[in-house]
């Protein structure tokens, strides 16, 4: 069970302290000198996965000091008491079991007594089953047409995930349209209503208590668009539902049938890996969801059962505490080099902002140290044409996660080379820097002699900002959920050590609550 250790009292902890008043100045540029030999040092890799970390500001010594750290809270166990159904949802009272879900070899976990793993299978085989029938045109809307489109009315996790996955790997969708509505806006729902044909549209809506008001605000108004021109008796046709509330969804008008399972063991922003992903099922096939779930599976192995100094989601944990807690670092910046990967920031700006935005620890106490950060990002290049400028040459020092892959989808070379081409580029640039020495005999060489004096100061770069790269061969649904899955557990990692619940979010709740009022 969870030890709920306050790290600021921790052995490592002070040890850490030191050892950082001796490097904090240390260059990235001397670390390299040092040993030619570093890229190759601090790499891990995990099948097609290659996680470069040479460029961040630390030793070898760093690395072990933050192990024990690990060690001293208990991370081991608590691994161990997540994989084996343990409550550590300590405020909620639940199990943590997203990884359960993605587990194909039926492992006996119980919750109250009763194995989790039948009804897990049991989901998939009704996802399966009920979007190979969507599919193939056997599922028919009201005049007899098959579906053309497929509509996800949720919000949160129930929006986030899937339509970050289904736009991600629209590479391997096939002949549905799939829209989602989250917004409360009515704008937005119309928007999207304006598009569809009532005859041949399905809506799913995917909402854990079924109270959710945006979700069955929306839902009404898209069930009042359909009964314009189809009777109540057919709501069956278009309508199914994701929730743990069967009479509520009743309520609504649909078949319970129609109703997939959720289970109170999972929280809503790592849902996607149960029917709540069927957008994604309907989107690309039941085989590619199933790859997308075993790739997760195989970032879960791995997290579970390797050493901490090869441990890809440890390690990216570990440096990430490093540079919140004894640099000062508040921000971090994620960045795909790939277009089709857009929404995953912010996607994973929910994951981490949701999840350890947290002030309070596990004893109840006040923490007394940074917990979190703010997660932003965008698509590369995109970025470099916009907020990287400040991550090059600001006042604040902002760890950045590249994310690249060799391939291209479509075998468009020459466009992928140059992508890539700046993918290595920006982070050895973020490191390298460029001195006074440098910038004046560019500027000498370029010609531009009579403004070296006012503009010197301005193009030096000091170098020495920090970064990672996370490097696949090419973006596959199998890819995709190793790379979702290894944040997560870099999440709960950074959650057990400081002592904090990732797994609530009462702070989702205030603003609800306070717009009932108004």
């Amino acid at each position: 069970m969870l030890k709920n250790i306050n790290p600021t009292t921790t052995k490592s902890w002070k040890e850490l302290i030191k050892h950082f008043s001796e490097i904090k100045s240390l260059h990235l540029n001397q670390l390299f000198k040092q040993n030619v030999n570093r890229k190759k040092d601090f790499s891990l890799s995990l099948e097609q996965l290659q996680f470069d970390y040479s460029k961040n500001r630390v030793t070898a010594k760093s690395i072990n000091l933050l192990i024990n750290l690990a060690n001293e809270i208990g991370l081991k166990e608590t691994i161990n008491s997540l994989f084996n159904g343990e409550k550590i949802n300590t405020t909620e009272d639940r199990a943590v079991l997203h990884t359960a879900l993605r587990d194909f070899k039926n492992n006996e976990i119980k919750i109250n007594n009763q194995e989790i793993f039948p009804e897990v299978d049991n989901a998939r085989k009704k996802v399966k089953a009920f979007t190979e029938e969507v599919i193939s045109g056997n599922w028919k809307g009201h005049t007899g047409k098959p579906i053309t489109d497929i509509v996800n009315i949720g919000i949160g996790g129930s929006d986030l995930g899937p339509q970050m996955v289904v736009e991600a790997l629209d590479f391997y969708s096939n002949h549905l349209q799939v829209h989602f509505i989250s917004n409360i806006d009515g704008d937005a729902v119309h928007q999207v209503l304006k598009k569809l044909n009532p005859e041949t549209t399905l809506f799913i809506v995917v909402s854990k208590t079924f109270t959710t008001v945006e979700t069955l605000t929306n839902a009404s108004t898209c069930k009042n668009w359909l009964l314009q021109q189809a009777p109540k008796t057919k709501i069956e046709k278009h309508f199914i539902a994701v929730s743990t509330n069967t009479q509520a969804v009743k309520g609504f008008g649909i078949n319970p049938t129609n109703i997939f399972p959720m289970w109170n063991w999972i929280g809503g922003r790592f849902s996607m890996w149960s029917s709540v992903g069927i957008s994604i099922a309907l989107a690309l096939g039941y085989e590619n969801f199933e790859q997308f779930l075993k790739g997760a599976n195989t970032a879960d192995v791995h997290f579970k059962q390797t050493s901490f100094d090869k441990n890809i989601p440890i390690m990216m944990a570990l440096l990430s505490i490093w540079y919140t807690n004894f640099f000062g670092v508040t921000t971090e910046a994620i960045l795909p080099y790939a277009e089709s990967l857009n929404k995953l920031v912010a996607y994973l700006q929910q994951l981490f902002m949701e999840s350890n935005g947290k002030s309070v620890d596990r004893n109840r106490e006040n923490v007394t140290y940074n917990t979190g950060n703010i997660i932003f990002g965008s698509t590369g290049t995109n970025a470099q044409h916009s907020f990287m400028q400040h991550i090059h040459q600001g006042t604040h020092l902002i760890p950045v996660d590249f994310i690249g892959f060799k391939e291209s989808l479509y075998g468009d070379t020459k466009h992928h080379r140059i992508l890539m081409a700046n993918f290595k580029a920006q982070s050895q640039a973020l490191q390298e820097g460029k001195t006074k020495e440098a910038v004046h005999l560019d500027m000498k060489f370029n010609g531009n002699t009579n403004h070296i004096n006012d503009l010197l100061a301005y193009k030096i770069f000091d170098g020495n900002r920090v970064s990672n790269s996370l490097l696949f061969d090419k973006i596959t649904p199998y890819n995709l959920g190793m790379l979702i899955a290894l944040y997560e557990h870099k999440v709960f990692v950074q959650g057990i050590i400081w002592n904090i619940n990732s797994f609530d979010q009462f702070g989702v709740e205030l603003g609800k609550e306070m717009a009932k009022k108004q």
